[in-house]
């Protein structure tokens, strides 16, 4: 697929060069050449042509090279402030759901800090900082829209559960339709219980 990619670069526009950046990101692709060859092209455009969706990806293959190549220069360090205020603009607003697992939590005594943005820019739903250990409520757009089929999580979700995870973060996820089967106060405390137990 990289091969493939790389042959065809002279016909990508910047949209395109930072999309495909993106997805091989996501994968967790383990060589840096395809991640030099996409970006290096974008550190010379205008990058009004980027809108803030395009920014905010491309701060996530940042970590991500940060993480999976210690020893490779970002082609884009000379805008990664822009990038990171880009991708914080695209956090999303707590929930309901997620308003609700806190108060659930709080019932069962699991002290966190609700909101906790890491020093990483990453917006965690609920966190125990000290402890490393962050609980994300997955809402429907966490996962893909597949019919008749298990619920897949969506390239997004995997991506940042890897970094956190990577950069030394326990993950518990609660899924929305695990949630919402849960059918009075009882069931919602004794099934976080057992998740923060579990971790």
């Amino acid at each position: 697929i990289a091969d493939a990619a790389l042959t065809k670069l002279d016909g990508f526009n910047p949209q395109a060069l930072a999309n495909t950046a993106w997805a091989f990101a996501c994968i967790g692709w383990s060589n840096s050449d395809i991640f030099v060859a996409l970006l290096s092209p974008l550190g010379t455009v205008n990058h009004a042509s980027l809108n803030d969706l395009d920014l905010s990806q491309l701060y996530l293959v940042s970590l991500h090279i940060q993480l999976e190549f210690p020893g490779q220069k970002f082609p884009l360090a000379h805008i990664q402030s822009e990038l990171l205020t880009a991708f914080k603009s695209h956090e999303p607003r707590p929930s309901k759901l997620q308003r609700d697992v806190a108060a659930a939590l709080t019932r069962i005594g699991w002290d966190h800090i609700f909101e906790f943005v890491t020093r990483e820019g990453l917006s965690l739903d609920m966190a125990q900082p000290e402890a490393m250990t962050a609980i994300e409520v997955d809402g429907p757009t966490h996962y893909l829209k597949r019919k008749g089929e298990q619920r897949l999580e969506n390239g997004h979700t995997k991506f940042k559960s890897r970094i956190l995870r990577q950069l030394g973060w326990t993950v518990i996820h609660v899924p929305y339709f695990e949630w919402n089967a849960l059918t009075d106060v009882a069931a919602k405390d004794s099934y976080l219980q057992s998740k923060v137990k579990g971790k």
